[in-house]
């Protein structure tokens, strides 16, 4: 029997190993799934844990509050960390103060009247309705961030800097009022009460910061500094930023907004070995989500959700159709944004596995009604998903944010160089019917490097004119390999790129500024109407203007389509509906 027993352990192991693959595989599975039928993938991930959990065919018994919080916590850390990743500054330079706005006083507002609604329809005290309001507050990062990218859904930029910076900016004030409430029920209101916990939520956002600030150019230091076998750099850049997690938290920070502003600061630096850093972090925020959501389903027990399904249900519909709303109104309205984008963005709050992570706070606290908190928080999410997730796309386009974009159909193939941060290697595949094909012009400073045909390897001064086929190599400099995209677009893309990157409408280099605005009814300042296109150009650009440079013209776009002898002779015309001021400094 003793001779038996490690073999029994070993099987015991493999099977644990066995069933952790079959889930990472069914998650894969359920994501194709999920963008064949326009799913929210995360409502996926939640149904698939549920139909695991101890109600469905699973069968599996799991209560493990702790280490759900404790995967949760590392999961959202990596989750806001890539969010951060994702973030431009120049693209979301104009929407910083009112998203802050959003997601401080908008998640405290949402909190209150959700905890009026919680109040009214699960007859809870006050103060538990407050915290379940909280609970409920934020909009979900992984959920929006997510959704904002699938499906080739493209909205207007300052609605979609908006909603991102929001969501992942949200999460801090939403977490810090739930384990101050959660504190505060637990004692009996101690702690100095309300000043005592504003005061905390004023130093949790400043250490936050500060914090988040210095860790992301720490982390920036030591990727261009050490000289790392490949593979490495991007588990520095994440160790880096759940380290930068936990030191925040440990001074009472917040250290979710810490590793969001992280992210932000390595976005926005020149960076070595970027691309591979953005590869492995999109990989493992995917698996950061799915393991979140499967250990959040698997904590779920259907039949308690049925025992608080309709007013659980009641309270989903104020909060989407009352509180998000009303709070985004009077956040935005000050800022002077569209009625349609306050609709998107009020419809677009999204309830995702932040809200049942903090459900699971009150539960490791064992507060009276703790359980009802997580089962009501879950209903809503499911609800959430379901309704704003699925109607996502509908409501980009009824509200008159969607952007009518085609992604160019390219591969890009985008290399660091060892030694300096000013350039990346950019490849394609030079597809029939592309761009690159008909005497095109590079933008800006790019340059060939090389070029491969029919296995052969050509220098510049070799390769003569592009042909189908062939692999072209490019030096550009970093962060604007994306505006080669459209030269190398394929078949019926093409055409809709070079639209993307040019506009519809093609007009002369001399075309009079003024006469240009009046006929489109644009803003422009009295000094430039009697100039040209190609002489705004030649100022703003220090006359060295480059195929792809732009300039914004009330709510229109002008983009430089082509050059003679170094002046602009063609521009192309974008519409934005933005109402963007007409950009008079700064150089690119």
């Amino acid at each position: 029997m003793n001779a038996e027993m490690p073999l029994e352990v070993l099987h015991a192991i493999d099977i644990r190993l066995l069933g952790g693959a079959l889930l990472v595989l069914a998650g894969i599975a359920s994501s194709l799934l999920a963008r064949r039928f326009g799913a929210p993938l995360l409502l996926v991930f939640l149904a698939l844990g549920l139909l695991l959990g101890v109600d469905g065919p699973g069968g599996i018994r799991y209560d493990d509050t702790r280490f759900t919080y404790f995967v949760g916590s590392l999961a959202l850390c990596v989750i806001l960390f890539d969010g951060g990743l994702q973030t431009r500054a120049a693209q979301v330079r104009g929407s910083v103060a009112p998203s802050l706005v959003l997601a401080t006083v908008g998640v405290v507002l949402t909190a209150a009247m959700t905890g009026l609604a919680a109040h009214w329809f699960l007859q809870l005290a006050p103060l538990q309705s407050l915290l379940l309001g909280s609970v409920l507050a934020s909009t979900d990062a992984a959920a929006v961030l997510f959704l904002l990218r699938a499906g080739g859904l493209h909205l207007e930029r300052r609605t979609t800097s908006t909603l991102e910076m929001e969501s992942g900016a949200n999460d801090p004030v939403a977490i810090f009022l739930t384990i101050g409430l959660t504190s505060w029920i637990a004692v009996g209101g101690g702690h100095g009460g309300v000043v005592a916990l504003a005061i905390e939520l004023v130093w949790a956002m400043a250490a936050g910061i500060a914090l988040g600030y210095l860790g992301g150019r720490l982390i920036v230091w030591a990727l261009n500094r050490f000289v790392l076998p490949s593979g490495l750099p991007p588990w520095l850049a994440m160790a880096g930023a759940v380290a930068l997690f936990a030191i925040t938290n440990r001074i009472g920070g917040s250290g979710y907004l810490a590793v969001y502003l992280a992210g932000i600061v390595v976005a926005n630096r020149p960076l070595r070995a970027r691309g591979e850093v953005m590869s492995v972090q999109n990989a493992t925020t995917w698996f950061a989500q799915l393991v979140m959501f499967l250990l959040l389903g698997l904590l779920a027990a259907p039949r308690q959700l049925l025992g608080v399904l309709w007013p659980a249900l009641a309270v989903a519909a104020s909060l989407m159709l009352v509180a998000r709303p009303l709070a985004v109104l009077l956040c935005l309205t000050p800022f002077r944004y569209r009625a349609g984008e306050i609709g998107f963005i009020g419809w677009v709050g999204l309830r995702g596995a932040v809200s049942i992570f903090l459900a699971s706070i009150p539960l490791l606290a064992k507060l009276p009604n703790a359980g009802l908190y997580f089962n009501v928080a879950f209903v809503v999410v499911l609800a959430s998903l379901l309704v704003q997730g699925w109607s996502l796309a509908r409501a980009a386009h009824l509200f008159g944010v969607a952007v009518p974009r085609t992604d160019p159909d390219t591969r890009r193939i985008q290399l660091d160089l060892p030694g300096q941060l000013e350039y990346d290697l950019v490849g394609y595949r030079i597809a029939a019917g592309s761009a690159a094909l008909h005497g095109a012009p590079l933008p800006g400073r790019v340059r060939l490097a090389m070029l491969v045909r029919e296995g052969k390897v050509l220098l510049p001064e070799h390769a003569g004119a592009f042909a189908a086929n062939d692999y072209a190599y490019f030096l550009s400099p970093a962060g604007q390999a994306h505006r080669l995209d459209w030269l190398f677009a394929e078949g019926r893309a093409a055409r809709a790129a070079e639209q993307e990157t040019f506009g519809l409408f093609l007009l002369p280099g001399d075309v009079p500024l003024g006469e240009l605005a009046q006929f489109y009814g644009l803003k422009l300042p009295p000094r430039f109407a009697a100039i040209t296109a190609a002489d705004l150009f030649e100022q703003r650009f220090d006359g060295n203007p480059q195929v792809g440079d732009r300039l914004a013209l009330g709510r229109a776009l002008l983009v430089v389509r082509a050059l003679r002898d170094d002046r602009v002779e063609r521009v192309g015309l974008k519409f934005t509906g933005l109402g963007e001021r007409l950009i008079t400094g700064g150089k690119r």
